[in-house]
């Protein structure tokens, strides 16, 4: 399924005139708002679309349109239906041809077959599909046989900005495991107008109509059987035109399943997507992402917000997959990598190396026959590693570096709680521990990912930590991370001196002026090698009041830590304490460097009082390691 997040996209109304909107969402559900935030619904009565607002939890359609006027009174922007209304609209099963297999929950997020869909795989191999280009009478279109074959096929492939063929994509994704081929064949005018088969309630007439045609043009069906199966391997229909995104229609692109027989053989696995109204729309992204579940049985990693009760929308993987919202990228000319998770998963990555072993590593940038596992003990459950950086594939990324991810095959990008049942089969470790793709506030930033790191950059107790799902500690430690490039390097395993614990008390007896942002300072210098595992502070001081204080400690490499800032609660009649021990506002320093000054900033931002504060003294213990 190819999901569209936040595009705006032209579409006809019954007149003819076109309209601009914004569509969120894939063949099964989709939203559609103005430029102004409205939602808005096709109202076949009008011919047009008009301003939506809801009954019963469902879009209706108030019979205003949006190209003639404003929104009506007391309609809001950005509306949307009810969870279980869009759960429905995602169960609803295709009539006709189509297999009931189609419409299963286990062709969506879920991996049933250890991570991969259920169905006939056809990762490894050559394999040769049959493409067949379609035009309407009310549709035609510039593009040739000839620059549709070489967008699928040609090495080399450079044109309209595209970074190659989708052959030569899938060769470097594999490694070379897989050779897909397409013989292009047609355009075959069909019997309607493209407004017919884009209605919903025509959905499984363009596949048959089109195939029909090829079969009786003289192609022959069984140089399409890699398996002996006397299956088609990959049926493809391309059609004239734009993309329709239309909810249900048969024209957004889609993969899915139609069972028809010709003869001997039958057709199973199929997808549908646009060729363009000319050469300068031909792109490989979506037909790339097609083809990951038409042969691969790649899952979407991406969340569509409506099973099991959760109707939220996050982002999966976001930029960061092909089988997320990666083909995309660049106009889907230069889609993402597809992530190290399903090469694996899809037997290309002959080369494992295992990060349970303490050391240093090198991850050289598309290098895809390769993968950093780290194990937990669980099969379905571990983690992997692979260098993002800004190269190749990863051009347009939105960040670049070192990629982690946490894996479990038992997992869906449905599922953006992270609790132990309900959690995705892919996440990626934001660097930033932001979790913007979980909270659905982007689909990527240049934050994601693992840039330099002189310390530890992963654990059990930085921000995001490396535990399980469960809740539980996995081992793995990252550290000492490369700046991003062709090559970067990294440890895994413990850090510096493990266990060595260090210990000082100052006594500045240093008094706190009034209303100074400056305050005052004084710093503990540690000799110590290693990197922070456990920090422990203690201060003493004497202030009236308390909630007018702002203490901030820097670390030897600058980090700054915000310990209280003018807190009510603050009680300067005991000793205050932090500890790295999360959550707390010192977890972000374990797997800094130790050695070196540690400074405490104490000030007061409060007019001036009668008396004055005193920072007395302070104490700083650190244990070294991981």
């Amino acid at each position: 399924m190819s999901a569209i997040f936040g595009e705006t996209l032209s579409f006809t109304q019954a007149e003819g005139e076109e309209v601009r909107l914004v569509v969120f969402g894939d063949e099964h559900y989709a939203r559609y708002e103005t430029l102004d935030g409205y939602t808005t619904v096709y109202d076949a009565s009008a011919g047009a679309y008009c301003y939506a607002d809801l009954k019963d939890g469902r879009f209706q359609s108030t019979g205003v349109r949006i190209d003639s006027y404003d929104a009506p009174g007391g309609v809001p922007r950005h509306l949307r239906e009810s969870g279980p209304v869009m759960a429905e609209a995602h169960r609803r099963r295709r009539p006709g041809t189509l297999s009931a297999e189609a419409a299963e929950d286990s062709a969506l997020t879920f991996g049933p077959t250890g991570g991969l869909l259920e169905g006939r795989r056809l990762s490894v191999g050559s394999v040769r599909g049959l493409t067949i280009l379609v035009d309407f009478p009310d549709q035609a279109t510039t593009v040739t046989p000839a620059q549709v074959d070489a967008l699928l096929n040609a090495p080399g492939y450079r044109e309209n900005g595209n970074a190659c063929s989708v052959n030569e994509y899938y060769k470097t994704m594999s490694s070379d495991l897989l050779d897909f081929t397409n013989d292009v064949v047609g355009p075959f005018r069909m019997s309607h107008d493209i407004t017919f088969y884009a209605d919903p309630a025509n959905f499984d007439v363009l596949v048959p109509e089109a195939l029909r045609a090829a079969v009786d043009s003289g192609v022959d069906l069984t140089r399409y059987d890699s398996l002996g199966q006397n299956v088609v391997d990959a049926l493809i229909v391309l059609y004239a035109g734009k993309t329709q995104y239309i909810k249900d229609s048969v024209l957004w692109p889609h993969n899915s399943v139609v069972e028809l027989e010709f003869g001997d053989m039958r057709t199973h696995f199929y997808l549908v997507t646009s060729m363009g109204e000319g050469p300068e729309q031909l792109t490989i992204g979506t037909f790339c992402h097609e083809s990951g579940h038409l042969l691969c049985r790649f899952p979407d990693l991406y969340d569509y917000g409506r099973r099991d009760g959760d109707d939220f929308t996050s982002s999966g993987l976001g930029l960061y997959c092909l089988m997320s919202a990666g083909n995309h990228l660049d106009g889907g000319k230069t889609p993402a990598p597809v992530s190290a998770y399903l090469r694996d998963l899809a037997g290309w990555c002959p080369e494992k190396t295992e990060l349970n072993l303490a050391g240093v590593y090198q991850a050289e940038h598309g290098d895809y026959r390769k993968v950093f596992r780290y194990s937990t003990g669980t099969d379905e459950e571990y983690f992997l590693v692979e260098n993002r950086s800004k190269l190749g594939f990863d051009l347009h990324s939105p960040a670049g570096g070192l990629a982690v991810y946490h894996c479990d095959t038992r997992g869906s990008n449905e599922l953006q709680d992270g609790t132990p049942l309900h959690h995705y089969q892919i996440a990626l470790l934001q660097a930033d521990g932001h979790l913007d793709l979980e909270n659905n506030l982007n689909s990527g930033d240049s934050r994601d990912l693992y840039g330099r790191v002189d310390g530890t950059a992963l654990s059990h107790s930085t921000v995001p930590a490396s535990l399980l799902w469960s809740g539980a500690e996995s081992g793995l430690t990252l550290s000492a991370i490369s700046d991003p490039g062709q090559t970067i390097r990294f440890r895994a395993g413990p850090v510096g001196v493990n266990g060595a614990a260090f210990s000082s008390v100052s006594r500045p007896a240093l008094r706190i002026p009034d209303s100074d942002p400056h305050g005052v300072a004084d710093t503990i210098t540690i000799e110590a090698e290693g990197t922070v595992r456990t920090l422990k502070i203690l201060i003493d001081l004497d202030h009236n009041h308390p909630e007018d204080l702002r203490i901030v400690l820097h670390s030897p490499t600058g980090r700054r830590i915000v310990l209280a800032h003018r807190e009510a609660t603050l009680d300067t009649s005991k000793l205050l304490q932090y500890a790295t021990e999360p959550p707390s506002a010192v977890t972000p320093l374990v797997g800094q460097p130790a050695g070196g000054g540690w400074t405490l900033l104490v000030s007061d931002l409060a007019p001036s009082h009668a008396t004055a504060g005193v920072l007395s003294a302070w104490r700083l213990d650190i244990v070294t390691g991981t």
